[in-house]
C-alpha cells in the first residue's frame, strides 16, 4: 500500500476505532469499502470485456456497492457504538443483496432480450463480479463488525483486531514474499500465471503472515479491542490464523493473475498510477477476508 494511501487511511482507522462523534463500528470505514467496491466493479468489468463476458456495468456497480452496504446495515454493531452483533447478521444480509442483484440482472436481460445477444455471457460476468468483488468486500465489512462471544452466550463489542489482523497478515506476507523470493527464490510456483512468484517466496509469505498474526492478536490486541470487547480469539489462535489467512491471500493474488493473464492485460487499471488498479492493491484481501471471517465466526473466549 502506497505511503500516501496509508496516510489517508490511518486517520479513518483511528476515527473508527474511537467512535468519533458517536459513530458506530465501521461508520468511518464503510465509505472506503463502498468506493473500493465500486471501483473494483469497473475494473473487473474491463477485464472481463476482453473475453466477451462484460456484465452490464450499472448492474454490477450497484450490486458491488449494495453487498457491503447490506453487510453493515444488517449488523446492530453498525447502528450503535455500544452494540455487539452476531457475525452471521452481516453475512446473511450480504448474501441477500448478492442474490437480489442477480435477480435484477436477469430482469434487465429479460426486458431487453434478443436471441444471440450475449445475455448468458453478461449474466456469467455479473455472477463472477459478485463472487470476486462484492461478497469478499462484504466480508471485509463483516470483519469490522464481528462480535465476539462471551461465556453467557452474548456478544461483546467488536474491535479492530479481526480486520487489522487480516490486513496485516496479508500485507506482511506480501512484503516478505517479495524480499525472500527476490533474494533466494529459484523454483517458480506458478510460471503460467505469475512468473515472479517462487516457492521460497511462498514460505516467506507464510512467515510474514504468522508474524503479523502474532503481533496483532497477542501483544497489540489490547490496543485494538474496546475495554468491554472481551478476549475471544479466532479459531485455532494466531498460528492457524497466520497459515489460513496467509495461504488465502496468496491464492487471491494468483486468482487475479489468472483473470489478467486470460484477458491479456498487465494491470487491472490505472487508478493508482504506478501501483496499478484498485484490484491490484487488494486482490490478496479478497480471498483472505472470508478466510479470516470463518475463523472469527468460530472464535471462542480465551
Amino acid at each position: 500500500m502506497g505511503m500516501g494511501l496509508l496516510g489517508a487511511f490511518l486517520p479513518l482507522v483511528w476515527a473508527d476505532s474511537v467512535g468519533l462523534w458517536g459513530a458506530g463500528a465501521a461508520q468511518w470505514l464503510l465509505p472506503v469499502a463502498l468506493l473500493l467496491a465500486g471501483g473494483a466493479a469497473i475494473e473487473i468489468t474491463a477485464i472481463l470485456a476482453h473475453r466477451g463476458l462484460a456484465p452490464r456495468l450499472p448492474v454490477l456497480v450497484a450490486g458491488c456497492v449494495a453487498v457491503p452496504l447490506a453487510a453493515a446495515l444488517g449488523n446492530p454493531a453498525f447502528r450503535s457504538a455500544a452494540a455487539g452483533g452476531p457475525p452471521l447478521d452481516s453475512a446473511g444480509w450480504a448474501a441477500a443483496a448478492a442474490v437480489v442483484t442477480m435477480i435484477g440482472a436477469f430482469v434487465v436481460e429479460m426486458a431487453g432480450y434478443r436471441q444471440g445477444g450475449g445475455a448468458i455471457e453478461r449474466l456469467a460476468g455479473t455472477a463472477l463480479g459478485l463472487l470476486m468483488v462484492a461478497l469478499p468486500i462484504g466480508f471485509l465489512v463483516g470483519l469490522r463488525l464481528t462480535g465476539t462471544p462471551d461465556y453467557e452466550g452474548g456478544w461483546h463489542r467488536p474491535g479492530l483486531a479481526p480486520l487489522v489482523g487480516m490486513i496485516a497478515a496479508v500485507k506482511f506476507g506480501d512484503v516478505l514474499a517479495y524480499l525472500v523470493g527476490s533474494t533466494v527464490g529459484r523454483r517458480r510456483m506458478a510460471p503460467g500465471l505469475s512468473p515472479g512468484k517462487t516457492w521460497a517466496g511462498a514460505v516467506g509469505a507464510l512467515c510474514g503472515a504468522l508474524f503479523a498474526s502474532w503481533l496483532v492478536l497477542v501483544p497489540l490486541r489490547v490496543l485494538l479491542t474496546p475495554a468491554d470487547g472481551g478476549n475471544a480469539e479466532p479459531y485455532g489462535g494466531w498460528i492457524v490464523h497466520g497459515v489460513f489467512v496467509g495461504t488465502a491471500g496468496m491464492l487471491g493474488d494468483l486468482a487475479e493473475s489468472l483473470l489478467k493473464r486470460e484477458a491479456g492485460v498487465k494491470d487491472s487499471g490505472a487508478t493508482l498510477g504506478a501501483l496499478g488498479g484498485g484490484l491490484d492493491l487488494v486482490d490478496s484481501l479478497l480471498f483472505a477476508a472470508p478466510a479470516a471471517w470463518l475463523l472469527w465466526v468460530n472464535s471462542y473466549p480465551s
